[in-house]
């Protein structure tokens, strides 16, 4: 188990780094703790490993820090969509499907599946003498996430049954931590990185995040008939909710998005909104900026604010700003027209984008009758198991980026380029170019040496083939190996520029041969050549193209010396000339002294 954080230390700060070379210091996990059974196992428990399965560390960085797709890009910053009159509230209730093996309360998979119904066990369908049996496997993803967004792990929690009557909760309750929950006081820091404004952030505080059951999935048939799936009942979710500090629309879906991607990051979900795994229920409401802040409604201290609905079940990003939108624009109509906002919940389809609808009132404490679940005792998290969680957290975002700016020398735009593609798969890919370029270098060379310049040639070269010929992102087409050996014969002149971009190209498009053959074979290798020899390939080059070389000197259309400088760089001898001194040796021999 220790062997698998050692990839983790190489990609964060210091204190993770020196473990590289002193393992034994990573603290191991208490087993036993005050009435649970808290046990260690790898990220991606649902996926379990044989155990002569090989994975290198990389891949477990791939497998265990999944970043989060930036699916809709931000809004662009300075179009504000504050109000001058009315001042919007918003408070956000996070639904996340934990990355477990397992239900919260049972042992049936949560692994998906096209077969309705076919992950159940007893308790999820609410079948008499059944009893809920906590899974505590559940516990690392919940620490992972709650530890992810700064809060505060609380010792000791306690279950509570939230009581409602609807066909996709077969109890007439759902468990959840309403009183006690086993993390509260979080934050999340929005900033231009999020897509604010250049020098604005905010600070959304998290009032608690708690532990609960999912419930059935259903589709209606018709008007009378509605089906209901029963795999995703039990489903371990965390529940994250704010506290009422967010003000605009776009820093609501900026929000969204930002724990999307810290929960992704830290492994502690496998699917977002856009695949289902994640839903938000939105607290929406409006006062006027002159009011009295003495009076109107309070929520958990914060004072003088509006009526609120609730809008529930969103489920992609775009929908988080267009419903908070038209809730606001509904609230405010009402306001003007002399009328009261009712405490209501409400609904947004995108079937119908421009309005909200109201399901029913909403409901309160006393309608949900919460009461402490007697069938399960407290959970109880010992500060030694906490404390290896966040000692093993694999790297936030902006720690990668961070950490590629730092140990490789990566400028900052191509470090969050990297971060954000193909699911860390190329960040992967990076760094096995560095580890080769440095094991060809005797290791004799630094990260930071060889850092950049294996940025861009992964970020651009290799990546303008890929975007080029429209494929989808590949280790296979060209192996880090074949790229670090280009690389590396690049930085030591033993080929120029245009083999090497050369050499690329044909192992991108199926060329089976090594580096070296395609070097040796084509005739690549570098070698000085004299002024002369320029002049010679220069000329015929020219002698060649005659109505290129009367455009150039009598249309002035410069542009053509760049297919000329094609030419020559396609000469048998390509392999022996610079790109510049053959640009220089062509405009002398076209325009003389007068270039």
């Amino acid at each position: 188990m220790q062997q698998k954080w050692i990839g983790w230390t190489r990609l964060i700060c210091a204190r993770r780094c020196s473990l590289l070379h002193h393992s034994h210091k990573t603290p191991s996990p208490p087993l036993a703790r005050h009435g649970f059974l808290i046990t260690s196992r790898p990220f991606h428990s649902c996926l379990p490993q044989r155990q002569d399965d090989h994975v290198p560390l990389r891949k477990q960085l791939k497998a265990a820090a999944k970043a989060a797709k930036k699916a809709p890009e931000p809004a662009t910053p300075g179009t504000s969509d504050v109000l001058e009159e009315w001042e919007l509230t918003v408070g956000i209730e996070i639904h996340a499907q934990l990355n477990t093996a397992h239900k919260l309360f049972s042992s049936a998979s949560t692994i998906a599946t096209s077969q309705p119904n076919s992950n159940v066990a007893a308790f999820d369908i609410a079948l008499p003498g059944s009893l809920p049996v906590f899974q505590p496997a559940v516990v690392l993803p919940a620490l992972r996430a709650a530890t992810a967004l700064s809060c505060r792990i609380e010792p000791v929690s306690y279950f509570d049954r939230k009581h409602y009557f609807y066909h996709d909760q077969p109890a007439g309750y759902q468990i959840t931590q309403y009183y006690q929950p086993f993390a509260k006081n979080g934050v999340v820091r929005l900033t231009s990185d999020d897509g604010l404004e250049d020098g604005r952030e905010v600070e959304v505080r998290i009032k608690q995040v708690q532990l609960e059951q999912d419930t059935a999935r259903s589709q209606e048939e018709d008007g009378s008939t509605t089906l209901l799936d029963f795999n995703r009942c039990g489903h371990a979710l965390i529940e994250i909710i704010t506290l009422p500090d967010i003000h605009t629309p776009r820093d609501a879906a900026a929000y969204v998005r930002k724990v999307q991607a810290l929960l992704y990051s830290v492994d502690a979900v496998t699917t977002g909104m856009e695949q289902g795994g994640m839903r938000a229920d939105v607290n929406v409401s409006v006062r006027r900026r002159n009011g009295d802040s003495e009076t109107g409604f309070a929520y958990s201290g914060v004072t003088g604010l509006g009526q609120r609905t609730e809008i529930k079940n969103l489920s992609t990003l775009k929908g988080i700003e267009d419903a908070i939108k038209a809730e606001r624009d509904r609230q405010i109509s009402v306001l003007d027209a002399g009328g009261v906002v009712e405490g209501e919940t409400r609904g947004w389809s995108i079937t119908s984008p421009h309005e909200t609808r109201r399901l029913r009132g909403k409901e309160g404490e006393v309608d949900y009758r919460y009461m402490p679940d007697a069938d399960i005792p407290p959970l109880s998290l010992h500060p030694d198991l906490v404390g290896w969680v966040a000692w093993t957290m694999p790297p936030s975002p902006t720690e990668l980026v961070e950490m590629l700016v730092g140990r490789y020398g990566l400028s900052v735009a191509d470090a969050k380029v990297l971060e954000s593609l193909d699911d860390l798969d190329r960040l992967v890919y990076f760094e096995e170019v560095v580890d080769e370029l440095i094991r060809l270098s005797g290791n004799e060379a630094t990260p930071t040496d060889v850092g950049r310049f294996a940025g861009n040639w992964v970020l651009h070269e290799l990546g303008s083939l890929f975007s080029t010929s429209e494929s989808a992102w590949s280790e296979n087409v060209v192996r880090s190996r074949a790229l670090a050996e280009i690389v590396w014969l690049l930085m030591n002149n033993v080929i120029t520029g245009p083999s090497a971009k050369l050499v690329l190209k044909l192992i991108f498009e199926g060329d089976k041969r090594s580096v070296k053959q395609i070097v040796h074979q084509d005739n690549l290798v570098y070698s000085e050549m004299s002024s002369e020899a320029y002049q010679a390939i220069a000329t015929e080059i020219i002698e060649k193209f005659p109505q290129h070389v009367k455009d150039i000197v009598e249309k002035g259309k410069t542009g053509k010396i760049q297919f000329l400088m094609g030419q020559m760089m396609r000469h048998p001898r390509k392999g022996e000339l610079k790109a510049t001194e053959a640009e220089k040796t062509l405009r002398g021999l076209i325009f003389g002294n007068n270039p």
